[in-house]
């Protein structure tokens, strides 16, 4: 089985900044793309930023220029730096990898439990 485990979440000022990890382990012989996704109670889940294996990434118009997500290969992490925080950036948010268990498997896909951020002043 693979877990992935969020954390870094909590309580920060508008215009301040939250560096959220998430650690993937487990039986994983790979990972493809990773990414972070936020959802608003009563809301749907909405993509933030992905990057891919070798390092592309690509992130929402809404976050475009204040966050940054970057990955580590060798820990089985993917970072989501958020800086110049907004009101609007209020949510849940999720992880989720691609992950082949094995060799001959197929990949499946993976969510965290999820982590609070909250931007209030």
């Amino acid at each position: 089985q693979v877990q992935l485990v969020e954390s870094g979440g909590g309580l920060v000022q508008p215009g301040g900044s939250l560096r959220l990890s998430c650690a993937a382990s487990g039986s994983i012989f790979g990972i493809g793309s990773m990414g972070w996704y936020r959802q608003v109670s009563g809301k749907q889940r909405e993509l933030v930023a992905t990057i891919s294996s070798s390092g592309s990434t690509s992130c929402a118009d809404s976050v475009k220029g204040r966050f940054t997500i970057s990955r580590d290969n060798d820990k089985n992490t993917v970072y989501l730096q958020m800086d110049s925080v907004k009101p609007e950036d209020t949510a849940a948010y999720y992880c989720n990898a691609y992950v082949q268990m094995t060799r001959w498997s197929t990949w499946s896909r993976y969510w965290g439990q999820g982590t609070q951020v909250t931007v209030s002043s």
